[in-house]
């Protein structure tokens, strides 16, 4: 499409003024005079390729959209900036959030090139009402949970991998150093795709649950431009969903309590069982030994260390299993017992790895960046200049990338 000067002009300002960006931040930006900007925004002065790039750049979209037929001022980034104003209002964390929708467009645009379908990618969508109670959100997080390891075919153990997982259903998952109570968002946009970024300040075990949780919201929210997860807000209807959904997708009820019966526990206290044959009814009975089948804290330790969640997160899922193997007061006990870190000598005792050292978040994004963008240079689909463009925004220095096309062979492809 083409566009004058005074449209261009036009978009310009309404970008930047949805991006929440004054004349005078984006001059600082670009180093030029604030009445250049406001010149640009007339349509009085021309506009340089580099200028548009990097103010497409700076308002967190593609530098096609300025020419776009259906050009919109809100995206997907506004949307998150208006939603919590103190994401755009921290520098820091809005030049991050506008690398992340870089990358997204850069991995969107490769994609289009190598013809890979990234729509047929993205997981199912559940179109399931606004849950109305706790309850109701509680059980259709975890009804959800369960249909999607099912789809899934994940079984009842472990996910060694929420990232991996992610991005193996076209959605971009990343790390990012967010306010302390900020454990996740999500974003979509048409030329960038869903993004879900979690917080690279928490603990290992927290990112995992918070991609999980923002999992949730990509699967039951993604009519949404964009969701924002402060713990501060857990108790919102849609949170609390997103977190049952979590510990269940993470925790299946099966798989926990197979875990939890191959440490010997688990069973009733007394079972019985009757047959009926010709002669009669027979009745067989079996009772454990008193106490044998209490969950101590080594225990609850095992079952986190398995399914690389907290010890916190393990004792809830437990309490909550039906039916029921710990009591209130039992829950309580163990509780007080990891807050007082007597989990984290248990760990130690029973020569348990430190999460950090079983659980990494990968950086996904980068391997799928970098791997599409060789293909596509080795295709001749992008230029050598472009590829290294494409490293640099994942910091991968340009001398690694010319090592590994030149010994790899790919020039001398025919």
């Amino acid at each position: 499409m083409t566009i004058t000067r005074d449209q261009l002009g036009e978009r310009l300002r309404e970008a930047r003024g949805a991006a929440g960006l004054t004349q005078d931040q984006v001059a600082a930006k670009l180093d030029l005079s604030r009445s250049t900007i406001a010149q640009m925004e007339l349509g009085r002065r021309e506009v340089t390729s580099i200028e548009l790039d990097t103010l497409a750049y700076l308002y967190g979209r593609d530098i096609r959209s300025f020419f776009s037929e259906g050009f919109r001022a809100h995206d997907a980034l506004t949307v998150l900036f208006r939603a919590d104003p103190e994401l755009g209002e921290d520098e820091a964390i809005a030049d991050r959030l506008r690398w992340c929708m870089a990358v997204g467009r850069e991995l969107h645009n490769l994609e289009r090139v190598l013809e890979i379908d990234g729509e047929q990618l993205l997981p199912a969508q559940y179109a399931l009402p606004a849950p109305r109670s706790r309850w109701d959100a509680v059980q259709q997080g975890g009804r959800v949970a369960s249909q999607e390891r099912s789809r899934l075919d994940l079984g009842n153990g472990a996910i060694a991998d929420m990232a991996e997982l992610l991005e193996g259903q076209g959605v971009r998952a990343m790390t990012i150093p967010l306010p302390e109570d900020i454990a996740g968002l999500t974003a979509r946009e048409d030329d960038a795709g869903v993004l879900v970024a979690v917080n690279s300040k928490h603990a290992v075990l927290r990112r995992r649950f918070s991609y999980a949780h923002e999992y949730a919201h990509v699967l039951l929210d993604r009519d949404r431009s964009g969701t924002v997860s402060r713990l501060s807000e857990h108790d919102e209807l849609i949170e609390v969903r997103a977190n049952a959904f979590a510990a269940t997708f993470l925790m299946p009820d099966a798989g926990l309590r197979q875990f939890i019966e191959g440490l010997g526990k688990g069973k009733p206290s007394r079972a019985s069982r009757e047959l009926v044959d010709e002669q009669g009814t027979l009745r067989a009975e079996a009772r454990t030994r008193p106490g044998s089948q209490d969950i101590q804290i080594y225990d609850v330790v095992h079952a986190a260390h398995a399914f690389g969640v907290s010890t916190i997160a393990a004792l809830y899922r437990l309490y909550n299993l039906r039916p029921r193997i710990l009591t209130e007061d039992q829950r309580d006990r163990l509780k007080t017992m990891i807050e007082q870190q007597v989990d984290r000598d248990a760990r130690e005792a029973l020569g348990l790895p430190q999460p950090d050292e079983l659980y990494e978040t990968h950086d996904q994004v980068r391997h799928r960046l970098i791997g599409l963008g060789l293909e596509a240079y080795r295709q001749e689909l992008i230029s050598r200049g472009k590829l290294a463009d494409i490293a640099a925004l994942v910091d991968v220095h340009r001398d690694a990338l010319d090592r590994l096309i030149r010994d790899s062979g790919i020039d001398e492809d025919d």
